[in-house]
């Protein structure tokens, strides 16, 4: 399928490296956040892991950004994570309590001890929360309990649950969020939170819940950090002519509400006119 079918066009920003990646993707941030409690009295945002969501996370944290966001107006959520306690290194959920409200200024949720406390840690929904990481259904349970909480606080059109920002990273094989090529997640009818096996082809090799890939398409607003060289053929991949999201889920973040976010060296090899 040609380009010219793609379902829309995303917006492609070259930050200068790590900390302007970082800077970039917490404006964007705060003006989503700040936009729909404007608009609607609350927000509801959907966060992703890795090294963005660091870069994020700290930049959050800086007395002027939290001083912008109305933290008990804010929901946060997560679109995949690791099955894993929420006390483990691999955890997104964890990245985001030590990242987040650990650290932030201004909002109430930081005691003097370091555990999270006040508006903002009744506001951010682990995808494992209440769960027994260890156990053998963990990640059904986990699914099911997700499922109901995300239909009971969000708008959802046509079943899908509609966040005011997405937040997304993209492996070096073109998946983003748990939904790797071929993922039976990007099969019609799949669940809108579905147990995802442990990749054998990319790590940490561990079992995953994930956010079905619908929740692109019905954000108001979806932000895809890329950084590093090894991306780069997957950048180019991706946003070239051929439409075949079942190889690269990617693809589907290939719509007028999305924001690519790139660092210089993940940008390396699109052509520039």
């Amino acid at each position: 399928m040609s380009a010219d079918v793609f379902p829309g066009q995303p917006r492609i920003l070259v930050a200068a490296g790590p900390d302007a990646v970082a800077r970039t993707a917490a404006d964007v941030f705060v003006a989503a956040v700040s936009g729909a409690i404007g608009a609607r009295g609350i927000a509801h945002v959907a966060l992703t892991g890795g090294s963005s969501a660091t870069g994020l996370y700290r930049e959050l944290v800086r007395p002027e950004r939290s001083a912008a966001i109305e933290w008990s107006r804010l929901h946060l959520w997560f679109g995949d994570d690791r099955i894993v306690p929420l006390d483990h290194p691999d955890s997104n959920a964890g990245l985001a309590i030590a990242g987040l409200l650990g650290q932030a200024s201004g909002s109430g949720q930081a005691s003097g001890s370091g555990q999270a406390s006040g508006p903002l840690r009744d506001h951010l929904h682990p995808m494992l929360e209440g769960v027994d990481a260890g156990a053998g259904d963990a990640g059904i349970v986990a699914a099911g309990l997700y499922t109901a909480a995300l239909a009971e606080a969000l708008p959802s059109p046509d079943g899908i649950p509609r966040f005011d920002l997405l937040l997304l990273g993209m492996g070096p094989d073109g998946h983003v969020l748990s939904v790797f090529p071929e993922s039976q997640a990007l099969r019609v009818g799949a669940p809108i939170v579905m147990p995802i096996p442990a990749p054998t082809h990319v790590g940490p090799a561990w079992p995953r819940l994930t956010l079905g890939p619908g929740v692109i398409g019905a954000a108001r607003q979806v932000l895809l950090t890329v950084g590093g060289a090894a991306k780069a053929p997957t950048v180019v991949d991706v946003l070239g002519p051929i439409w075949d999201p079942m190889r690269l889920p990617a693809q589907l973040c290939r719509i007028d509400t999305a924001t690519w976010l790139l660092d210089p060296d993940s940008a390396a090899l699109l052509t520039r006119g």
